[in-house]
């Protein structure tokens, strides 16, 4: 009976992860594929009425740069609420649960996706509203789904990871619709279709997630959703606190790797589960995780936001090469679930290893995270010192490098902050670490106007300083890092 019963339990285990994996890579970062849909939005003649005649040389061509400015703002906006919502969206889901967040964020997508749907050139406007909706909604499928990790709880490094590659791969989300309607169909007939999707999503919801959260370390025989007309089996009531949050199995719980001599292991190990919110986010930990995160992210979403007016300016405006770089760039977004595991496994590769006397699981996990943390800031130099160089071919491996190094960005972002900060406070740190790298990023449209500006369309100023930025991020991360892992951790601050 036992055994049929976890038999079933895997088999639950297994198509929620499947399923959340698609969820993740159909929906929930479609916003990044921005340079896709600007295409299609040109091409509709959203904001057209900014394109003026100007003369140079004697000859009159389109100035459009007062349209590539408002595609700019729209997805500089977009990323900042994608990033500054988690906050709001973490403490949500700490304090609601999982159903009520993805209530949430179903509503709000699908309306993001009608928004464009009916949208049109006299209605350009609606693009602002319409693209920060998707860009929530698509973070509140994420930050619902990554807790799934927990039901693998060896791999779950690797899970989180591999949600967050799916994440960065739903960016080609919006190539299919530049594909589709190249052949025909139009933007509003994709967009309809994309938000009656949410009738898929409201069944996941009921059925294959639970109505809080998924604790960890897992419970024996845990169980969740709907099954033949009951309920989720929940933990009982005197594992929750007086504001509802499952306290016994997520934070005070121990690992059951100790032995029972390891106690200044176990000691490690309580003053990090019983640390507050307050003192996870005053910690030099957090700050120096914040400051490797922004860097990064500023400059991919500066990247992202300039694509299609880079590609014009290196291809001398020809609409056929501009379109054959913007599919490539799309297509390697799709590499992002295949190259975020690697970082997953990275983080995981000591899990089935003997750890040394007196570490703790939490130390241990912390010191294989170093490697994942240093490649990831290596990565970004090497992606900006491509992007940098004027050379349209050398583009592909830009298009390589970036996708590359973003799929180990937010990966190890989520998997970094599960294993440093108490599993209670997950959502909350998440999203403050989010929510002030947002603030960072805001500096992308400055970087935008200066580059279309002063420099004349050259960002080559502006990547060396990011550059500059991340190669002092590795230095820190060799020298100082991994000193305070420990300290810090040991420390309690």
């Amino acid at each position: 009976m036992l055994g049929s019963e976890g038999g079933g339990l895997r088999v639950r285990y297994w198509l929620t992860l499947v399923s959340g994996l698609v969820e993740c890579l159909c929906f929930a970062g479609a916003v990044f594929g921005w340079a896709s849909l600007v295409f299609v939005l040109k091409s509709d003649g959203y904001f057209s009425y900014l394109c003026v005649n100007k003369t140079v040389n004697g000859t009159i061509t389109e100035d459009c740069s007062g349209q590539d400015e408002q595609f700019s703002i729209i997805f500089t906006v977009a990323s900042f609420m994608n990033n500054f919502f988690t906050l709001p969206n973490g403490f949500l889901f700490d304090h609601c649960g999982t159903t009520v967040t993805r209530l949430v964020g179903i509503s709000i997508y699908t309306t993001g996706a009608l928004l464009i749907a009916f949208s049109d050139a006299a209605l350009s406007i609606l693009l602002y509203p319409a693209l920060s909706f998707i860009a929530v909604g698509g973070i509140l499928f994420l930050v619902t789904n990554m807790q799934v990790g927990n039901l693998f709880g060896t791999h779950r490094s690797t899970i989180i990871t591999l949600y967050n590659g799916a994440f960065d791969s739903s960016s080609a989300v919006f190539l299919v619709v530049k594909l589709l309607f190249q052949d025909g169909i139009s933007l509003r007939s994709c967009l309809i279709f994309l938000s009656s999707c949410s009738v898929l999503h409201l069944i996941r919801t009921f059925l294959l997630l639970p109505r809080s959260h998924i604790p960890y370390p897992l419970p024996e025989n845990y169980s969740y959703g709907l099954t033949c007309g009951k309920a989720e089996r929940s933990p009982t009531p005197k594992n929750r606190t007086a504001n509802g949050n499952i306290q016994d199995s997520q934070v005070n719980e121990r690992t059951p790797f100790h032995s029972e001599n390891s106690t200044e292991a176990s000691k490690t190990e309580t003053a990090v589960t019983e640390r507050s919110f307050k003192s996870c986010i005053l910690s030099w930990f957090f700050l120096w995780h914040l400051l490797w995160l922004s860097v990064m992210q500023l400059r991919h979403y500066l990247f992202i936001g300039t694509l299609n007016p880079m590609l014009n300016r290196l291809t001398d405006g020809d609409p056929a090469l501009v379109s054959t770089y913007t599919n490539a760039f799309a297509i390697t977004q799709l590499c992002g679930i295949l190259c975020a595991p690697w970082n997953g496994l990275i983080m995981d590769r000591h899990k089935r290893k003997p750890r040394e006397e007196g570490q703790s699981e939490t130390e241990a996990d912390l010191k294989a995270a170093i490697l994942s943390l240093c490649l990831t800031a290596l990565q970004c130099v090497l992606f900006s010192l491509c992007a940098a160089i004027p050379v349209l071919p050398l583009q592909y491996l830009t298009f390589i490098l970036q996708v590359l190094n973003r799929s180990f960005l937010y990966g190890g972002n989520a998997a970094f902050i599960s294993l440093a900060f108490p599993p209670a406070h997950f959502g909350k740190v998440y999203g403050t670490v989010m929510a002030l790298s947002a603030v960072v990023s805001l500096l992308q449209y400055p970087c935008f106007a200066l580059v279309s500006g002063p420099l004349r369309g050259n960002p080559f100023a502006v990547s060396q300083t990011l550059t500059h930025s991340h190669t002092l991020r590795i230095r820190n991360i060799i020298f100082s890092d991994c000193k305070t892992l420990i300290t810090v951790l040991q420390a309690g601050s």
